[in-house]
Formats: structure tokens, sequence, C-alpha cells
């Protein structure tokens, strides 16, 4: 049975002052595992396409958020397809309290983002370059290890192979994940921490030095509250743990066979750098570059950090496409 199925109407794509969706775009609803109501959106390039970019977002993180890098990719030639997760955005919420950011299972985003591609890929011309940030990294790479033939590269951003813990040990966090789904608190937050959005401010962040774009995204939330989750449930918690368990085993890594860069902060405090590197080395193509000053969010950093990431797409873009007309 095909998996892509067209959902009627299209989606609406939130926009404020400074932060508007880019021109050649629409969103579109789709449906993914389960029949779950999801959104994405396809932009075209006013020139004739050299490929497309599927881009990925990490937790929290809805399509709004990075128009600027859609921009940059379409002003490169490329057509962009970018899309909410399960559990955030404007697709459906696992939860009641749309602000829990709740998982149930790894299979889930996987096989909701392996309906992504089946939905738009007669719209997409070759070659496709995967980009992920964080979650969405994590997700591209076990896409990749279950062997899609239809990606041709990635570049990944700080992808989350191995979240940091606090004070606490991943033996201990890990141990507290186990004991709270085994008595039935998989939809509770984490350390009962609500983490309420509106309430961030950029001098407490931890997540990029850039306070323009920063203040940009908390406008998009204010505009538009729905688009807002708050602190991850134990459910959330034991989906991270699994999906980068699941992505570093070394045969597993050594499968992949496109050519992966892993672009990583070098002040990154939400994943472990290390662990990157360490997986970099072993994917069969893969390539790992630290970005000096730059904090989790590459992608939504000053300037020299967001140029070091275009430039590493630039250099895979130009080989996939000249690759692809030397086929030709």
């Amino acid at each position: 049975m095909n998996r892509a199925q067209t959902y009627a109407a299209n989606a609406p794509l939130m926009g404020v002052p400074g932060a508007m969706p880019p021109s050649g775009g629409e969103g579109e609803w789709y449906r993914g595992a389960g029949g779950l109501r999801l959104r994405a959106a396809l932009w075209v390039p006013a020139t004739a396409p050299r490929g497309t970019v599927i881009f990925s977002p990490g937790r929290t993180e809805p399509i709004e958020k990075y128009y600027e890098l859609y921009a940059d990719f379409l002003a490169r030639g490329f057509c962009v397809l970018a899309h909410d997760w399960r559990g955030q955005g404007l697709s459906a919420r696992l939860l009641p309290d749309r602000m829990k950011g709740h998982a149930r299972a790894v299979e889930e985003f996987l096989d909701d983002y392996g309906r992504l591609l089946d939905h738009f890929q007669s719209r997409m011309p070759h070659p496709w370059i995967a980009v992920g940030h964080s979650m969405g990294g994590a997700f591209n790479l076990l896409t990749l290890e279950q062997h899609e033939p239809r990606i041709d590269g990635a570049l990944l951003s700080s992808p989350m192979l191995r979240i940091t813990t606090g004070k606490r040990s991943m033996w201990s966090a890990k141990l507290a994940v186990r004991w709270n789904l085994r008595h039935g608190r998989s939809a509770d937050y984490v350390l009962d921490n609500m983490d309420d959005p509106f309430e961030h401010t950029f001098e407490d962040n931890a997540l990029t030095r850039d306070a323009h774009r920063y203040e940009l995204f908390r406008q998009q939330l204010y505009a538009c509250p729905h688009l807002a989750i708050g602190g991850p449930t134990w459910g959330w918690l034991a989906t991270a743990f699994d999906a980068g368990e699941r992505a570093l085993k070394p045969r597993a890594l050594k499968s992949v066979k496109v050519p992966v860069s892993i672009v990583q902060g070098a002040d990154d405090s939400r994943v472990w750098k290390q662990t990157n590197h360490w997986a970099a080395k072993r994917l069969g193509r893969g390539r790992y570059v630290e970005v000096k000053d730059a904090e989790h969010e590459i992608l939504a950093e000053l300037d020299d950090a967001r140029g070091v990431f275009l430039a590493e797409f630039d250099a895979m873009a130009d080989y996939l496409t000249s690759r692809g007309q030397a086929a030709a």
C-alpha cells in the first residue's frame, strides 16, 4: 500500500515583520503514521532547480523558525521541503495538553519521514540533500542507516546523538526514565518542569548568541501561540535516548554510503560534541566541522557561524550536482 495520502486543505504558514515566508512556497497537510495530520511546506526557486533540500528541525521548532535559511537555499537554486515533526508546530499534538513535548517511539518519527518523502517526491528534483538540526539530525541519520535510497547527501547541525543530562550521569538519567515509564508517567513533564517558552529570555538562553534571530522567533511564538511547546516528557526523553543509542551503533554508521557532514557548535551545551565527532569518523563518508564561538543552534547563530554551515552546504551541493551532471 502506498503510504502517500493527500489531505485536502492547504496548511497555513505564519509570518511576522522581519520573518515572513519566502516567496514561491505553500504549506500542505499530509498524513503521517497512524493517520495523524502533519504539516509541511514546499518552496520552488525562481530559476531551474539544482536539487532539493529536505529540512528537519529540532525539538520545539516549527517550520516558521528557519525562513531565513530556506531563503538561503532558494537563492542557491534549490527547492526546499520543510516539515513539522509530530507533536510540534502545527502538526497533530500527541497529548491533550499541547504544551507538553511528547513522543512515543522512534519508529513513528521515521515512518512519518518516509511518508513525507512519498508525498512530495514527484515534485522534488534530485539530488536530495537532507538537512537536519538536533533532533531532526538524529532522525535523518537513522533514516540513512535504514538505507533510504532517495537521499543523496546530508548535513547535520549539532545532531542529537547524545544529549547532555546536567548534573545527572547518563546512567542515572536513564534509570529515572525507566522508573517513570514503568510507573505510568510517560506523559508527565521531566522533573515536573513545564519550562514555559513565553518566560524565556535571550540573557538566559544557551542556544544562540544572536539576539536578533532569537527575538524574531519569540515574536513568531507571540503571534501564533499554537506554535509553542514547553518542556519534554519522560516519553520524549526515552525516545531521545533510544534514537541516539540506535544511531551510534558502529556497524550502522559504517553502512551509510552517502556523504554526511556533521557541523557542530564548539560551545554546545545541549549535545555532546565529542560523541558527534566520534560518529562522523565512523560514517562511511563522514566529515566533522566544529564551529568556533557557536552554541547549539548554529542555523540561528551569528553570521560568521551560519557562514561556516552554508559553506559546508555549498561544497556538498556543488559536489552532488556536478556528479549528477557527469552521470547524465
